[in-house]
């Protein structure tokens, strides 16, 4: 895609926002709507009219591929880059500095015409309020802090400033993914069906949520699958394994994936490894599972090794800080569009409704996690045994979801 690198070649809804009069310019923006394109052009344009401009983004890394587009952008002008410090000096006197909001002291010291904030509710208030804002005074600086929503923090409070007519030196705007006619109504209806609704509504509609950390929502509703199931000729099993040992339980999960719903659930502790694993083959026996997903971290993985040369049809799964999200999240999307019905069981009931995330500030991705004290066994269990059910696979060499 050719870069831009001029207002006049923005869409009309990012130059509106451009050519405010305001001082303060909120952009709450869903995915892909085009909020780094904005502002590279707004800091190549202060800069080329002589003009002292940071990019603050959460941290070095994230801020990468805007550097490489201002250099880009800036080639023609005969300016000097200073790649070490990520900093470009233009004839007229105008510069461009990349800045990490990761040591917010380090964002003192120094008077500014313009600063944007990208990703800004992954930023602290502190850099804001500490650092930044205080930056911009002497000079009468603007900024613009644009960013995905992330819960109702200081970048909340700065989008109401910007919704406030009495106060003309902010204004805000939200922005959905779909206002970007590059990405299509149909690429957003696909986001729409496949993630959580509180995901989606963040990150496509960029709509601020209520921060509560709940992950899971209207779970009772979803735990109608019937209790006492017996296993049902011609219909097709798979389960999920948590292992655990000393502090944690192992925990077993099947599901009916010919009805898409939960029918057994086990739970044990205290247990040595060689009778957990007579107990998870002896229950895939039971209901002749055709596959079973086990958590393979710590000691996961030499018993899967065991259960398989024991002729258990078992797969591991590795948990990372990248594939425990998309784990959980295919579970809550499971559960809110009633595609999987669970069991009325309160342990499972208790764990699903107590289960948590928070945001990591830098990275902004979501970790996910039971509170301290309580358990998370039998929703690693059941999430793995989703996965199995929700994943494509291939049928006499067809895709088959």
């Amino acid at each position: 895609m050719k870069l831009i690198r001029f207002l006049k070649d923005l869409r009309p809804d990012q130059r509106a926002v451009a050519e405010s009069r305001a001082r303060f310019k909120v952009v709450a923006c869903g995915r892909r709507w085009g909020k780094t394109t904005l502002g590279l052009v707004m800091a190549a344009e202060a800069a080329r009219r002589g003009q002292r401009v940071w990019w603050v983004a959460p941290t070095y890394s994230l801020a990468f591929h805007p550097w490489r587009d201002l250099k880009a952008m800036l080639a023609a002008e005969k300016s000097a880059k200073l790649e070490s410090e990520k900093h470009i000096d233009l004839p007229g006197g105008g510069s461009i500095t990349i800045k990490s909001a990761e040591d917010p002291d380090s964002l003192r010291g120094v008077g500014l015409d313009l600063v944007i904030i990208d990703e800004a509710a992954f930023i602290s208030e502190l850099a804001w309020y500490g650092s930044i804002r205080p930056a911009l005074s002497d000079l009468r600086g603007k900024a613009l802090i644009i960013s995905t929503p992330r819960g109702r923090n200081w970048f909340f409070a700065a989008y109401q400033m910007g919704q406030q007519d009495q106060n003309p030196d902010w204004e805000s705007w939200q922005a959905p993914t779909v206002d970007n006619p590059v990405v299509g109504e149909q690429e957003v209806e696909e986001a729409r069906r496949m993630l959580p609704e509180r995901i989606f509504q963040q990150e496509y509609l960029a709509e601020f949520l209520p921060d509560g950390g709940e992950v899971f929502h209207r779970v009772r509703e979803a735990a109608t699958a019937p209790e006492n199931a017996k296993p049902i000729p011609g219909h097709r099993y798979v389960m999920g394994v948590d292992f655990g040992r000393h502090h944690d339980f192992t925990a077993l999960a099947v599901i009916d994936m010919s009805a898409n719903q939960m029918v057994a659930l086990d739970r044990f502790g205290g247990v040595d490894w060689t009778m957990q694993r007579n107990r998870i083959a002896a229950f895939a026996r039971q209901w002749n599972v055709e596959e079973v997903m086990a958590e393979a971290n710590a000691m996961g993985e030499p018993n899967i090794d065991q259960l398989r040369h024991e002729g258990v049809p078992i797969y591991p799964f590795v948990t990372t800080a990248h594939s425990k999200g998309p784990l959980i999240e295919m579970l809550v999307k499971g559960l809110e569009s009633k595609e999987l019905a669970i069991l009325p069981d309160e342990l499972l009931l208790g764990e699903l409704e107590a289960y948590r995330y928070d945001v990591l500030p830098y990275t902004g991705a979501n970790r996910y996690f039971a509170p301290p004290g309580l358990h998370d066994d039998t929703v690693i269990a059941l999430a793995l045994a989703w996965k199995v059910v929700t994943r494509p696979r291939i049928v006499f060499g067809v895709l088959e979801w």
